[in-house]
């Protein structure tokens, strides 16, 4: 059976976030995927199929090493370029739009590609976002993080967050506290392993529009995330209730996975109408690492 690997959220080969993706995956069962996904040990293997919702292009399932997931971003973001690349989908001109059916719902994808070849890949949050008010103490989240309560924002509230998949934003008041950040997996546990949001996204803004951030998720078995975009998609939702204006657009830049080495970049946005998020995008690059066939 053939795969590829893709780094995604990066134009630079060995950078990003690592991805293998099966494009003709039939007849795999749930079991098979699953020891797949352990053997390649990425944060996430996807498997395409022929769609079962007629509004779908694709059926897609997301395997961490953890178990299977309803959504992810970067999984969505690399899938659609390889679908382009290989020629599954048929380029119509600068921006080819499709649907891939995930276990969350119908996710739209932008395709921008120029010359027939594709450029990036945008997504489109499946869910507007769900804000969750039960929040633990400054000083327990901030324990998670190997932190003090002071290395918290003070302008940045935390707060779980959902477009399809939960993370808990953490905001930090210092670039350092950011790096210096490590999760303590015994107050973790303590704190927000059974939490609606049990993936760590602690933040930092660099300026206006641009952030640095980390992801840190021990229930899907990811020490650290390089690239992490349905975080990016609760993000973006998360820094839209912060603009006072009820109508507008914007876009954020947001920077991860410098401390392990694996520089990624996601472009987030967000549309608020009458007071009320309305859409919410995350695009990125991503560039074809191997080809090869899985002997089973």
């Amino acid at each position: 059976m053939k795969f590829y690997t893709l780094d995604v959220f990066t134009s630079q080969p060995f950078s990003g976030n690592q991805l293998a993706v099966f494009p003709h995956a039939e007849g795999l069962s749930s079991k098979t995927m699953q020891k797949i996904a352990i053997e390649f040990n990425f944060s996430e293997t996807v498997f395409v199929f022929s769609p079962s919702n007629p509004q779908a292009n694709f059926d897609v399932r997301i395997f961490t090493p953890g178990g299977e997931i309803p959504f992810a971003g970067h999984p969505t973001i690399g899938t659609a370029f390889l679908l382009g690349y290989l020629g599954m989908v048929h380029l119509t001109s600068d921006t080819t739009e499709i649907v891939l059916h995930e276990e969350v719902g119908n996710v739209p994808v932008t395709i921008y590609s120029k010359y027939n070849e594709v450029i990036a890949t945008e997504l489109n949050a499946p869910n507007p976002p769900k804000f969750l008010r039960d929040i633990p103490s400054k000083e327990s989240l901030a324990e998670v993080l190997s932190l003090s309560e002071k290395d918290l924002s003070e302008k940045f509230a935390p707060q779980a967050v959902s477009c399809g998949l939960p993370f808990f934003i953490i905001p930090l008041n210092s670039f350092s506290a950011l790096s210096n950040a490590q999760l303590n997996l015994t107050a973790w546990q303590k704190t927000l392993s059974n939490h609606f949001a049990p993936h760590v996204y602690p933040c930092y803004q660099m300026d206006k529009f641009e952030w640095r951030v980390r992801m840190f998720a021990p229930s899907l078995n990811i020490s650290e995330d390089p690239a992490t975009g349905s975080a990016a998609s609760a993000f973006a939702g998360y820094l839209a209730s912060y603009q006072p204006e009820k109508n507008g657009n914007w876009q954020w830049l947001i920077e991860q996975g410098l401390e392990i080495n694996r520089p990624s970049k996601i472009i987030a946005s967000a549309t608020k109408k009458d007071n009320k998020i309305i859409q919410i995008k995350v695009r990125g690059e991503s560039v074809i690492i191997t080809e090869g066939i899985l002997l089973t």
